[in-house]
Order: C-alpha cells, then sequence, then structure tokens
C-alpha cells in the first residue's frame, strides 16, 4: 500500500484557515503566529495562499522542493507558493484553462517576490530547449529591468514596486513558455520630483551614478556625487543591504538578455540623465514693465547641457520654461510664467518624461518577449499590484484613492469568482445549492466609478468645467451629490450627525471600503488627476534631434495639432482596471495575499495589531467565511476511503467494492450524524470542521493501535528470526566439526599407511640397486682386461712401423744431401756473374715501397686550395714526385666537383668565366672573387611594388638590380632597375616600375669598361637598330662584374648571335644621340674623397674621377 502525505499530517497549527475550530479573529492571528513562528510562512484559505514575509531567507525554495511539489495535489503537501503555481500551470496545461494568480499585499509584504518565485516555479517545470530556455530566460529578466525603473526604497520597503504589473504567460499545447506581454498601472510619477522623508526616487538614478563607468558618466554630463540633484533625496542616499554598482551591472546585462540594442540602452540612459538635469534649474522673478512678474533661469549651464542631451534647442526649452500659449480656435494667446508656474511645468515635464520612458519600456520588452507564433496560445496572468494604502494622520491622497478603488474591483471579483466556483463545484457534484450571505462591495464600487454621480466621474467634470476649479470646490460637489450615500463620510455634508465628528478634518472625507474607513485628504486631487504638460514644453521635446522623444511625445507634432483637452489620471486608470477586469473574469483565478509581520523588517517579530490590520483589509475572514458558507471540506472517495478506511472493520485492510460505497458504510459505522457531510458524485463534503477533526482523531488513535500491532508482530518475527538463525547456525557448527574430526582422522591414517609403504618400497630399491652395482662391476673388469690386451698389441705394431719408417727417412735424406752437393758444385760457377744486378733491383724495389708507404701517411687534405705536398726523399723520383703531385691533384678536383648541385656548378662556371674575362684586366675584380653572384637582388616576383613590372616581362629574369644611369648634361645618375633576360635588357623607373627601355641582346654590339675599381660600364648598340635612337647606355652599377659576366655568358651559349665583344680601357666612346662623348677615367686626389664620381668637362668629354686608394 502507497502511503501519502496530507495536509493534515503533522500540521503545526491548521495549514487551512477553513478547517481553524473556532474561527474568531483572535484565533486566527494565533493560527498564523504559531506557523510563523515554526517558520511556516504559508497557510491556505481553501485555495487562497497567505504568505508572510520572513525578512530573511529560508531553505525552501531549492530545487528538491521544486521536485517535490511538481505534479503534487494541492492539499497533497503543507501549503506552499508552489503548490498554488504548480495546481494553476498544470491546470493550464492539463485542462486547457486559462489561469491568472493574483498578488495583493501592501508594500513590502514580499508581492514583488512572490511573483518571482511563481515565475521561476513555472520555468523550471515546463519544457527544456534552446528556444523555450531563451523565452524563460528573457522573461524572467524582465523583472531586473523594471523594478531599476519602477521600484523605490520606501519606509515599509527597501524594493517597493510603485506601479502595477499584470503579465500574461502565454504557453503552447505542450505547456512550454512562448513568450509574454506586460501591462504596467499606474507609475507613482509624483516620487520623480519629490520623496518622502526616508525614503528614496527610483532605484535606477543611484544604480547610475554608482555602477556607471567615469567614461560613461562623462558622456551623460553627470558626476557620482548624489548631492548634486535636487531630485535626489540625501537621507536615504545608501541602503544596507544594496549595491547599486553591482544592481547597475545587472540590470545592463538583463537589458541585453531581453534583447536591448546597445544604441537603445545608451538613449535610455541619457533621458535618464536629462530627467536629473531638469531638477537642477533653478527660476527667479523678473519684473515687467506691466507690472507682472516673469520667471527666468538663474543657472543656464544645467539647461544648455541637457538640451545637450536631448539634442534640442536650448532657446527653444528656455521660451517653453517662460511662456504658455494657449489656443482656442482660431486665436493664440501667449502668457508669461512666474516662478511657481514655471517650477510646476518643470516638475510636470520631468514626471511626464520619466513615465513615458517607463510606458516605452513596458512597449519595448513586450515586443522582445512577444510569442512569435501564430496559434492559439494558452495564458497565465500574473498580477502584481498595490494592496489597500492606509496612511496615518489623514496623509492618503488621489494615489492612494485610485489605488484603493482597484484593490476593492480587485474584491468584487474575488468574491463573485469564489462564489461562482462554490456554486459551480456543487452544481457539478448534484450538492443542492445554499444561498450564502456575503458583504458585496458593488455599493462602494459604484460610489467611486459610476457614470454619473461616482466620485472620479465628479472629479473629471471639476476638471473640465471653465472658470475658477479648487480642490474645495471639488469637496463640496462631492458634498452636494453622495451626502445620502451610507459608505460616504464629510463634515460639510447635509447629513449633520458628522458635523462634530472632529476626527474628520475639513478639507477631507471619508469612505467605509470594505477593509474599514479610509480618510483621504481633497488636496492635491484635481491638479493630480489634471496631469497637465503644457503644450509648449510638448512642441519643444518633439523638435529634439533624439531618437526617443519624438517616439514619447507624440501630441507635440504641430502638423497633428490636437485642441481637445487628453483624458484625465483617474479615467485613464478607470478605463485600465475595466480592462483588467473583464481579462480576469475570462480565466481562473488563483490568489495569493501577502503580509508583512512588522514594520521594522525584522524576522522572527510578529506584530499582531499591524497583522491584525491587514487581515481585515484585505478580507480573510470574510475569505473564510464564503469559503465555510456551505461545506468546509470536501475530498474524493478513493482518497477518503483510503486516508480513512482503518476505523472501520468491514473496510480494513481492503475494501473490494466502489469507493462510494465504502466510504457510505465507514460513516455508518462511525456514526456520523447526516446533516454533518453529503454525497456528491466523486466527493464527500463534510459541514464542520469538527466532523473532519473527529474523523482524524479517530484516524490517529487508530493508527497508535495498529502502531503498537504491527510493533507487536514485528517484534514476534524478529524473536522467531531470531531462534530460527541460532539453531540453524547450531546445526552447521556442528556438522562443520564432525567433518573437521573425520578428516584428522583420515590424515593420520593415511600418514601411517605412507610411512610403512615408504620403508617396504626403499628396502626393495636398496636391494635392487646392490645387484645391479655388482653386475655393472663385472662388466667393467672384462671391459678393463680387454682394452689392456688390445693396447699391448697396438703398442707392439706401432714400434715396428716406427722403425721401419725412420729407415725410410735415413735413405731419403742421405739421398737429398747428395744431390745437393751435386747442384751446388754446378750453379757455383754462374753465381758471381748475376749477384749485382739482383742486390740492385732488390734495393730499388723496397726503397719505391718505403716512398709509397710514406706518401700515403703523408697525403694533404683533399681542398683544390690546398697546395702544400710532402718533399721527396731521393733526388731521382723528381719526375715521379711531381707526375704523382699533378695526377693527386686532379683527381682532388674531380671529387670536388662531383659534389655540386646544377646551380652551384652554373654559379662556378659564371665565376670562371669572369675570371677569364676581367682577371688582371680590370682592379674591381678581386673584390667580386668572394661575393657570390646572387642574380635577383630585388625579389621581383615576390615584391608587391613591382608585380606590375613583374607580369610586363614574360621571360625569366636572370638577374635584378637597381643601377645609376649617367646623365650626359651634367654626369649625376639616377636610379633605374636592371633587369636582364635571356633575349632582353630592361630598364625601368626605380619608383613607379614603369617600363623605360627594352632593348634586345641581338643589338647589343658590345661592353666597355674600365680598368679602375668604379663600376662603370657602357652598353653600346649596334648602327642602325632600332635601339640605338636614342644612342648607348652609360651605367653605374655596384655589380658590375657579375652583369658583364652574365651579358657575356647569354651571348656566347645563343647559337644565332655573334660572341659578345668586352672592351677593358680607361678611355671609350659613347653614342649619345646624334654625338659621340668620351668617357675618360682618372685617379683622383684625396681631398676629393673616397668616392667615384663623374662630371662633365664639355659637349665631348665625361671624366670619372677613381680614388687612387681604391
Amino acid at each position: 500500500m502507497e502511503v501519502k502525505t496530507s495536509l493534515l499530517d503533522n500540521m503545526i497549527g491548521v495549514g487551512d484557515m477553513v478547517l481553524l475550530e473556532p474561527l474568531t479573529e483572535d484565533s486566527f492571528l494565533e493560527n498564523l503566529k504559531k506557523r510563523f513562528d515554526h517558520n511556516e510562512i504559508y497557510t491556505y484559505i481553501g485555495s487562497v495562499v497567505i504568505s508572510l514575509n520572513p525578512y530573511r531567507s529560508l531553505p525552501i525554495y531549492t530545487p528538491d522542493k521544486v521536485e517535490e511539489y511538481r505534479n503534487r495535489n494541492f492539499y497533497e503537501l503543507s501549503p506552499h507558493i508552489y503548490a498554488l503555481a504548480d495546481e494553476a500551470y498544470r491546470s493550464l496545461r492539463d485542462q486547457d484553462k486559462d489561469q491568472c494568480i493574483l498578488i495583493t499585499g501592501e508594500s513590502g509584504a514580499g508581492k514583488t517576490e512572490a511573483s518571482k518565485l511563481v515565475m521561476s516555479y513555472v520555468a523550471a517545470v515546463c519544457g527544456k530547449g534552446q528556444e523555450v530556455n531563451k523565452v524563460k530566460e528573457q522573461l524572467l529578466q524582465s523583472n531586473p529591468v523594471l523594478e531599476a525603473f519602477g521600484n523605490a526604497k520606501t519606509v515599509r520597503n527597501d524594493n517597493s514596486s510603485r506601479f502595477g504589473k499584470y503579465m500574461d504567460i502565454e504557453f503552447d499545447f505542450k505547456g512550454d513558455p512562448l513568450g509574454g506581454v506586460i501591462s504596467n498601472y499606474l507609475l507613482e510619477k509624483s516620487r520623480v520630483v519629490k520623496q518622502p522623508r526616508g525614503e528614496r526616487n527610483f532605484h535606477i538614478f543611484y544604480q547610475l551614478l554608482s555602477g556607471a563607468s567615469d567614461d560613461t558618466l562623462k558622456k551623460l554630463k553627470l558626476e557620482r556625487d548624489v548631492s548634486k540633484y535636487n531630485y535626489l533625496s540625501l537621507d536615504s542616499a545608501k541602503v544596507s543591504g544594496l549595491d547599486d554598482a553591482a544592481n547597475f551591472r545587472t540590470v545592463r546585462n538583463a537589458m541585453q538578455i531581453v534583447g536591448f540594442m546597445e544604441d537603445e540602452m545608451q538613449s535610455v540612459l541619457e533621458l535618464v540623465a536629462a530627467v536629473l538635469k531638469l531638477g537642477n534649474i533653478e527660476f527667479k522673478p523678473e519684473s515687467r514693465c506691466n507690472g507682472m512678474d516673469e520667471s527666468r533661469i538663474k543657472d543656464k549651464n544645467d539647461l544648455k547641457e541637457m538640451c545637450e542631451l536631448l539634442g534640442t534647442e536650448q532657446s527653444v526649452l528656455e521660451r517653453a520654461f517662460s511662456y504658455r500659449t494657449v489656443e482656442a480656435k482660431m486665436e493664440k494667446v501667449s502668457t508669461t510664467l512666474n516662478v511657481a508656474q514655471a517650477y510646476y511645468a518643470r516638475d510636470a515635464l520631468a514626471k511626464n518624461l520619466y513615465s513615458r520612458l517607463f510606458s516605452w519600456l513596458v512597449t519595448r520588452i513586450n515586443e522582445s518577449i512577444k510569442a512569435q507564433a501564430k496559434t492559439r496560445h494558452k495564458v497565465m496572468g500574473v498580477l502584481d499590484i498595490y494592496g489597500f494604502e492606509i496612511f496615518e494622520e489623514g496623509d492618503n491622497s488621489f494615489e492612494q484613492f485610485i489605488i484603493n478603488y482597484c484593490n476593492e474591483k480587485l474584491q468584487q471579483i474575488f468574491i463573485e469568482l469564489t462564489l461562482r466556483e462554490e456554486q459551480e463545484e456543487y452544481v457539478r457534484e448534484g450538492i443542492e445549492w445554499t444561498n450564502i450571505e456575503y458583504f458585496n462591495n458593488a455599493v462602494i464600487c459604484d460610489l467611486i466609478e459610476n457614470n454619473q454621480n461616482g466620485i472620479l466621474a465628479m472629479l473629471d467634470e471639476e476638471c473640465l468645467r471653465p472658470g475658477t476649479v479648487t480642490d474645495e470646490t471639488f469637496l463640496d460637489k462631492l458634498n452636494t451629490i453622495c451626502a445620502d450615500h451610507q459608505h460616504f463620510e464629510s463634515r460639510l455634508c447635509k447629513n449633520s450627525k458628522f458635523l462634530n465628528d472632529h476626527s474628520l478634518p475639513h478639507n477631507c472625507f471619508r469612505i467605509q471600503h470594505y477593509a474599514g474607513k479610509v480618510l483621504y485628504r481633497v488636496e492635491g486631487f484635481v491638479d493630480k488627476n489634471n496631469d497637465l504638460l503644457y503644450r509648449d514644453l510638448s512642441q519643444a521635446m518633439y523638435k529634439a534631434n533624439h531618437s526617443l522623444i519624438k517616439q514619447l511625445f507624440p501630441e507635440g507634432n504641430p502638423v497633428k495639432v490636437n485642441l481637445k483637452r487628453p483624458p484625465t489620471a483617474g479615467f485613464q486608470f478607470k478605463a485600465s482596471v475595466g480592462t483588467l477586469m473583464s481579462n480576469l473574469q475570462t480565466k481562473n483565478p488563483n490568489y495569493i495575499r501577502c503580509i508583512k509581520p512588522n514594520d521594522k523588517k525584522a524576522s522572527h517579530v510578529f506584530n499582531e495589531s499591524l497583522v491584525c490590520h491587514q487581515a481585515r483589509y484585505l478580507g480573510l475572514m470574510e475569505n473564510v467565511r464564503v469559503r465555510r458558507a456551505g461545506y468546509a471540506f470536501r475530498q474524493g472517495y478513493e482518497p477518503c476511503l483510503e486516508r480513512y478506511k482503518m476505523l472501520c472493520k468491514n473496510t480494513w485492510p481492503h475494501w473490494k467494492g466502489p469507493a462510494r460505497q465504502g466510504v457510505e458504510v465507514l460513516m455508518t459505522d462511525l456514526q456520523v450524524p447526516a446533516e454533518e457531510f453529503s454525497y456528491g458524485r466523486s466527493k464527500i463534503f463534510i459541514r464542520n470542521p469538527r466532523t473532519l477533526f473527529f474523523l482524524e482523531e479517530k484516524r490517529k488513535q487508530c493508527l497508535e493501535d495498529l502502531a503498537t500491532l504491527i510493533q507487536k508482530i514485528y517484534r514476534g518475527w524478529k524473536c522467531r528470526s531470531h531462534f530460527l538463525l541460532l539453531k540453524k547456525s547450531q546445526i552447521v557448527v556442528a556438522s562443520w566439526y564432525r567433518r573437521y574430526a573425520q578428516q584428522k582422522k583420515y590424515q593420520q591414517v593415511k600418514h601411517a599407511t605412507t610411512v610403512v609403504q615408504s620403508y617396504t618400497r626403499g628396502w626393495q630399491a636398496r636391494k635392487l640397486l646392490r645387484e645391479l652395482k655388482y653386475q655393472k662391476k663385472c662388466e667393467e673388469a672384462v671391459t678393463t682386461i680387454s682394452a689392456f690386451w688390445h693396447g699391448t698389441q697396438a703398442r707392439r705394431e706401432l714400434r715396428r712401423l716406427k722403425e721401419e719408417a725412420r729407415r725410410k727417412h735415413a735413405v731419403a735424406v742421405i739421398w737429398a744431401f747428395w744431390q745437393g752437393l751435386k747442384v751446388r758444385r754446378e750453379y757455383r760457377k754462374f753465381f758471381r756473374a748475376n749477384a749485382g744486378k739482383k742486390i740492385y733491383n732488390f734495393t730499388i724495389q723496397r726503397i719505391m715501397q718505403k716512398y709509397f708507404l710514406g706518401l700515403k701517411s703523408k697525403l694533404p687534405s683533399m681542398s683544390p686550395i690546398d697546395k702544400t705536398w710532402p718533399a721527396r726523399p731521393y733526388s731521382f723520383l723528381d719526375g715521379v714526385h711531381a707526375e704523382l703531385r699533378r695526377i693527386f691533384h686532379l683527381w682532388r678536383c674531380k671529387k670536388y666537383r662531383s659534389q655540386f648541385t646544377e646551380e652551384k656548378k652554373a654559379v662556378y662556371e659564371e665565376k670562371l668565366e669572369a675570371s677569364e674575362l676581367f682577371k688582371d684586366k680590370k682592379a674591381l675584380y678581386p673584390n667580386s672573387v668572394r661575393q657570390p653572384f646572387k642574380g635577383d637582388y630585388l625579389e621581383i616576383s615576390k615584391n608587391p611594388k613591382y608585380q606590375k613590372l613583374s607580369s610586363a616581362v614574360d621571360e625569366k629574369i636572370l638577374l635584378a638590380d637597381v643601377v645609376n644611369k649617367i646623365n650626359r648634361a651634367n654626369g649625376k645618375g639616377s636610379p633605374r632597375l636592371f633587369l636582364l633576360t635571356k633575349k632582353n635588357v630592361v630598364l625601368a623607373d626605380q619608383k613607379t616600375g614603369q617600363l623605360k627601355a627594352n632593348v634586345p641582346l641581338t643589338d647589343l654590339a658590345s661592353v666597355s669598361t674600365s680598368t679602375q675599381t668604379d663600376g662603370f660600364f657602357a652598353l653600346k648598340l649596334k648602327e642602325g637598330s632600332a635601339s640605338a635612337i636614342k644612342g648607348d647606355f652609360l651605367l653605374s652599377s655596384d655589380h658590375l662584374i657579375e652583369i658583364i659576366t652574365k651579358l657575356h655568358r647569354i651571348s656566347s651559349m645563343a647559337a644565332d648571335r655573334e660572341k659578345l665583344n668586352i672592351d677593358i680601357s680607361d678611355e671609350f666612346l659613347v653614342q649619345f644621340k646624334q654625338d659621340k662623348v668620351c668617357v675618360k677615367f682618372i685617379h683622383g686626389s684625396p681631398k676629393n674623397g673616397n668616392s667615384v664620381s663623374c662630371k662633365r668637362k664639355n659637349n665631348r668629354l665625361l671624366e670619372v674621377s677613381v680614388p687612387a686608394s681604391s
């Protein structure tokens, strides 16, 4: 059997006030206090949740708690805001019912936190996914933005919402969020210009000054010091527990997540800064010739900075603060403003600018979070709106009046929807409907909102009436029309019973709301209802170049001038409340009533008088009475039978019939009076909580008896199990011991048998060993005797054979000696004639062998330039020594050349050719030997500067260098790019890369250069060729040897061209167009320095001075 927890289990006090017995105001407060002291801050009134602000963090909002309340029945667990949120979400998802959650309570009661908890719970239990998570994040991050611009620190709450907010969260058919729509109601814009003592302006002003960077403040023309701004109160600028700088970063991050662009955020901050600047504008009177006072701005610096922020002309806004234009039909009348009127205009502009900015923020957030899909959506609304506000000492004004009017409408819809829900359930279950008596506050709502004689209608009529209109004339009108109304009280009305009521001042009226009497001071009603902004200021704002201002003040457009008076604040709020009520009527309501336990914002402090006051104006006792007017408790048959079946023997432990019959048997057996309950179609309805507590008491007693029985059975089972376990253990131990004893006895017998067997086998083995040893000795003796006999015979035969061999050897030796003697006698007469020559040849052979071996060990290195060679040991080896040196050098050079690559081989061939051309002919040549021929010194193909020139030359570039082209006029050189290919010589401009000359190598006749160390050379062209029109080229280069060598090599390799002639002389002729000029090279004096210089001597002579030291 699955055991389920219930609201009735382990209760601290009573979890549902409907079950409170007896129901009095004292018992109601006592139950709240008892639960609050045990950290139970939530209590039910039926489906309504009462929430007490604990003023501290409690561990009841963890992810585990979310999972605990997920998909659970509303009354299944102890009261919690998660239970209401889960019930609303499941009704929306599973039953396709639109929901609304109404959160009410006074400032500091925790309404804003309650709305956050509801939204965070819904976000946690709904679906997952990238797009869904993005929507959830945007919905959650809209709260910090609206709190920054719409919340402020008050004496009751450090984060008090100064506006009403209603958010419709839209879901798809699966229950995943698609988006949302936010509506705001009545921002307390008067707070922008004036705050009560001990309170602050809206958070955003302090967050901006504390958290913005120095660069941002400089752009906004602001300073960090709060005391610099008249609109910011100084006594509460810093609030303990609030980090304005960190909150500013949070707000900026939230705006980015919601979808604000960077320029939009900057525009919003500029308007906030403009409001602060606006508050610093002060006025002074200035007398005119007609005796009238005219206002003038004292210090125009703040006005100038504000105009720069808004992008408007200073003169236009300055005139709007000094004059007012009134239009009537076709006439315009301009009147001056005195100082008081100018201050009124300034504050009106500040309030309108901020309130319209707030409305624009709400609209912009709606654009980001609205649902994109066009299909039908399920909707869950969350209403976070002010509760009843009743200030002491008659400080209630126009704002409190319309707030309390809104709460009257909410109370009216609460009563209607609660009764309708009760009635629908009774009809659905077939229970006879009993009319419930309750206080209907429709008469109070009619007193306020009646279109003919309502207070709001009369206030609008008074505001629109021509002539002198004051708050006193409005009060007189109320005293005349509402005097007979039973819920209206005034000291000046016709009803004489209030004439001597000194608690009712002459400038006040009192309304008896459902939550109690509220005294309203009539001062400021007319002005706040008018909410006038002079048309001059609207038009001045519309002329601004700021991106947002034109959107905020559309009425300032001179093309669309509307002379019709704008709707009053009361009319607009009444229309908004009407729309809200119509919206709520279409949804299934869920209520959260927030209460603050004390005014000190302290934890563990429960002020009974304060809680009692809030309970009265929230109508909580009235809620309980309405819920209890019919049946106080109802429950389905199956859970009821499951909970109470142990109270009857017929239903315990299992009931096999229908659940309703089981409940009927149970109630009959318990003898519960029939008038105390009724049977519905699927539920049983219990009229009085006493009956329910009777069932709970019987169940508790029965559970104790069952627990005792279970304990008894368990203890018996435990003892039997222990005995059986001991018995089984004894048998096991005995069997194991017997087994051990037998195993031990068997091992002893086995060991003895093994010992006897080992002794027997040992004796038999030793006997066999003795026999085998005797047999082996006999065999060894026979073998020994046989061996000795065979040895004797072998030695005798050996001695015989040795003797025979000795005799044969003696014969051979004697014969050999005889033959030798005969040969020596014959040879002696020939030996003396040939001995000298053989000795000489032998000596020469030994000398040559020693020479070659010594030469092998003293060979020089493999470097071709190594000229060392070992000295010859004998003079007769001179020819051989020189030839061997030549052969070794040739072999060494061949080995060295075999290591060359083709490129390196070509370089050395060029170097060899340069040696043939210039060695001992030009003084510059020795310096060039060590310099490698690089060829492309400019890296033409890699240099983007010469990309165009490289593409113009189709052939492979063999040499690229910078040369100086010598001018015949003055002998000075201009830099040119010198490119050499297999077919052409190309000259181009060094800076631009522009082609200057392209000379085919076939047109080149010869190259002339000097014998000195200079780099001058002349390219002489063939007469009559196309390239010879402009004459020869006289050039100078640091790589002269390489250039001329490559030119000579290319011409030598070409079969179709003549070999290029190289002329090396200190004086040669150069053809310049039609004239021939002699170029003469001389040695320069030391005073000319170490550089080569070229000077023109006359029209026919260029003299090149070469330093002698070079």
